[in-house]
């Protein structure tokens, strides 16, 4: 023991009143390093972008469409990543349950043994008795006492790597919210490109007819033919292509909604691409830190390597433990229950101090200082990262309305185009090459412009999704009373306000 006190005397002045200021634990105690945060969104100025402080709870409900939200319901209750995340939490909080066990007598065990023994007769001072029986219990214990914080700091690292684990779950959680909005975003796009598509379809097929008609009464030339020919088969070979994009989308949500994929056209029915609104509330950069659970997550990883620290550091010191022993021994077994006599007993402290351990100890501290900055570093760019991801969200999503506007126009300029090229031809006033043009052009900016709808759409999911918004939904219970979906057809959404495109088939040459 004179070797113990020898050696806390020479940990005596800094090095001891610090310990005494961390709360007798050896190690730095965890502060939030700093991050670079931006004062203002770079569009700020644009009257659509909104800095007010808004709930984004569940904002796929700006869309307002009963289908998305039934769709959000369901994936939340069923998706089986979002599962492994909720297991994992209770992996974390088991784990810190472990770390907090060890402020108690680390070992507890009561053992029990009987052995019949013989002793030799040719040594010297052997016993009258050769062969003899031993009995023996005892309830033993182990304590190593916390003295420099080193299970402490494990049950700050645990309380820390916890409190992760529920952040990743946040992180799945809006992860898993976007992805579904995405995928019923794309379902509905396609679904619009291919009522465009089949709309043109039969307008070219009409117009087809036309053109073989004036051939056939030596009108027009076979040059009509082919090419009213050639922009029908044209747009018959997008259909198959839409086709499949909606079959994937499809099996995606199904994936999402866990499980196998199967046809949600009965479920879901015809429906418009959700309407995006023309403005959207993304408060101040700052409120990133606080929403996003990436962020946060990243945040509390760093904190837990920083306990790490600590118990690393604990290892410079000596391990002290108290250990005790409580039995009965006898070489009767009926006498074990004479307790004055049998009993045996044994208290006292001990310690164990690691030396000459060639540098392993001063460089696993290094080390953990090591990870420590990485993961100081992780955070920063995470930081980073969510601004950048926000700022694209905005500036996609503004520009995205703005393209759906000009393709609207373009659209009906197109359509009429067309009515006027048809009219011409038909009374011979121009060949088929304007309406050939006209055709083309009407299809395919139709189709432009139902990706353009889809991608309004889209842009306002990424930007919800980099804002961190929909985690917020685990602690309200079921989402604001939405029903999940149920088999059969869906309901009607409610009306939008939304420039939609022109349906109606302009008037056959």
């Amino acid at each position: 023991m004179a070797a113990l006190w020898l050696a806390l005397a020479g940990c005596s002045g800094c090095g001891l009143q610090q310990w005494a200021a961390n709360g007798y634990r050896v190690g730095p105690n965890y502060c939030k390093p700093p991050v670079p945060v931006a004062s203002e969104w770079i569009d700020y100025g644009d009257e659509r972008v909104g800095s007010e402080q808004y709930d984004l709870a569940a904002w796929w409900m700006v869309f307002n469409d009963p289908t998305l939200d039934a769709l959000a319901q369901n994936a939340y209750q069923q998706n089986l990543s979002l599962r492994v995340a909720g297991t994992r939490i209770l992996e974390a909080r088991y784990r810190r349950q472990i770390a907090a066990s060890y402020m108690f007598p680390q070992l507890q065990d009561v053992s029990g043994s009987f052995a019949a023994l013989k002793q030799s007769g040719n040594i010297v001072f052997s016993p009258p008795a050769l062969w003899f029986s031993n009995w023996e219990s005892s309830f033993n214990a182990t304590w190593e006492l916390d003295f420099w914080g080193r299970f402490r700091r494990a049950i700050e690292s645990a309380d820390a790597e916890l409190d992760a684990s529920v952040e990743n779950f946040d992180d799945v959680l809006v992860l898993l919210l976007a992805e579904v909005s995405t995928s019923y975003v794309d379902y509905r796009t396609f679904q619009q490109r291919l009522k465009f598509a089949r709309q043109n379809v039969g307008a070219q097929q009409k117009s087809l007819e036309v053109a073989k008609n004036r051939r056939q009464e030596g009108a027009s030339a076979e040059r009509d033919v082919q090419q009213a020919l050639t922009v029908l088969e044209q747009t018959r070979a997008l259909v198959p292509q839409l086709e499949a994009g909606q079959r994937l989308a499809n099996n995606r949500l199904c994936v999402l909604l866990g499980g196998p994929p199967r046809d949600l056209e009965a479920e879901l029915g015809e429906g418009e691409i959700p309407a995006a609104p023309p403005a959207v509330a993304v408060g101040i950069p700052a409120d990133l830190v606080r929403r996003r659970p990436d962020v946060r997550r990243a945040e509390r990883e760093l904190a837990a390597q920083s306990a790490r620290i600590g118990i690393a550091q604990s290892d410079l010191y000596p391990h002290i433990t108290l250990s005790g022993t409580f039995g009965v021994a006898a070489e009767q077994f009926g006498d074990l229950l004479d307790l004055p006599t049998s009993t045996v007993a044994g208290i006292g402290p001990a310690f164990r101090w690691d030396v000459l351990n060639y540098g392993r100890l001063l460089n696993n501290i290094r080390v953990q200082d090591a990870r420590f900055e990485q993961l100081a570093y992780s955070y920063q760019q995470e930081v980073l990262d969510a601004g950048r991801e926000a700022e694209d969200g905005i500036i996609t999503f503004l520009r995205s309305q703005e393209r759906a506007q000009r393709l609207d126009a373009c659209v009906r300029a197109a359509q009429r185009t067309f009515e006027i090229t048809g009219e011409q031809y038909r009374y011979g006033t121009v060949d088929y090459t304007p309406v050939y043009l006209a055709l083309s052009e009407v299809a395919s900016r139709q189709d432009q412009l139902a990706s353009a709808q889809g991608d309004v759409a889209l842009s306002l999911i990424r930007l919800y999704q980099a804002l961190g918004g929909g985690w917020e939904i685990r602690l309200m219970g079921p989402m604001g009373g939405v029903a999940p979906m149920a088999d059969g057809p869906t309901p009607d959404r409610a009306d939008a306000e939304v420039v939609e495109p022109s349906t109606s088939e302009p008037e056959q040459p």
